[in-house]
């Protein structure tokens, strides 16, 4: 669920690309899986940090935690976030690595997403190396 003292920032073109939140006297950039953009600040810088991140982060690979294994290889397929006092989600699937005929499974998570869901790293597993 949104607080509701979150503010939505929009891009010039009405895509929203994240929230403004308070902390004390300063503002915090919310990302759109509801995690920390940014330290507390100022308003414009808050503004800054979610108008030079933008969307296309989403587009990344992803790596989904798992509790019995090693993470798996995911990419996003839906953020919803909800609406204040509504809960959301984020939706991911197993990378197909581009292919059209290759089946994969959808997964929901709660939204704000958990830290399971994080970047890929360097040292993540490849995912299409068979060893």
């Amino acid at each position: 669920m949104i607080p509701a003292d979150w503010t939505p920032h929009r891009r010039d073109d009405g895509e929203l690309v994240g929230w403004i939140r308070p902390e004390g006297d300063d503002w915090v950039a919310m990302d759109l899986f509801g995690r920390p953009a940014s330290e507390a600040g100022d308003w414009l810088d808050a503004e800054a940090v979610l108008e030079e991140r933008g969307l296309s982060w989403l587009a990344e690979v992803w790596m989904l935690e798992q509790e019995d294994g090693e993470p798996l290889r995911v990419r996003i397929a839906e953020v919803t976030p909800g609406a204040v006092g509504r809960p959301g989600r984020v939706v991911v699937h197993t990378d197909d690595f581009g292919a059209i005929d290759v089946p994969y499974e959808r997964i929901a998570l709660e939204w704000p997403a958990p830290a399971a869901l994080r970047p890929r790293r360097t040292d993540d597993p490849d995912g299409r190396l068979f060893g």
